[in-house]
């Protein structure tokens, strides 16, 4: 985490799977000066949040077992999703969600519906024809969603 604050992250996530006590984790991350956040598998339940929600800035919610690119979206992360951004809101929360995997241009505004900020693709780009296209649509498909009205299309390869 160090080496990575040093090098000039302004955002750590760690893994809850492999960090089953966050609290310290996060305290370290803030004493850092850098923005803490946590990273669930789909499989991972929110309620491991709980105790730092408070204290977190960003929750990265994997829409498919990490590993490899171009899986599909597993459909149960939507309730995860529309959860957590209800537990967000109604507590007051400045959180961000953000999804990564299996997002493509015929999900993604369900997806920012839910209540997601931030869209991590990969496949969803780069698997297209026409990288600029593509990323039209989804920012017009982003942007028609009701929930929330700013979202960000965030790449990576």
């Amino acid at each position: 985490m160090e080496a990575f604050s040093r090098a000039g992250s302004t955002w750590i996530t760690v893994h809850a799977e492999v960090c089953p006590n966050l609290r310290p984790t996060i305290k370290k991350l803030q004493g850092l000066g850098v923005r803490p956040g946590v990273v669930l598998n789909p499989r991972t339940s929110l309620k491991v949040l709980y105790p730092v929600l408070e204290q977190i800035d960003l929750v990265l919610l994997m829409s498919v077992n990490p590993g490899f690119g171009g899986q599909s979206f597993i459909p149960s992360v939507w309730k995860k999703i529309e959860r957590l951004r209800s537990i967000a809101d109604r507590n007051g929360y400045r959180l961000e969600i953000e999804v990564d995997g299996g997002i493509k241009v015929d999900n993604v505004e369900e997806i920012s519906r839910a209540g997601t900020d931030i869209f991590v693709l990969g496949t969803g780009i780069f698997k297209t024809k026409n990288y600029q296209e593509t990323i039209r649509q989804l920012r017009q498909k982003i942007e028609s969603a009701s929930s929330p009205p700013q979202g960000r299309v965030g790449c990576r390869k």
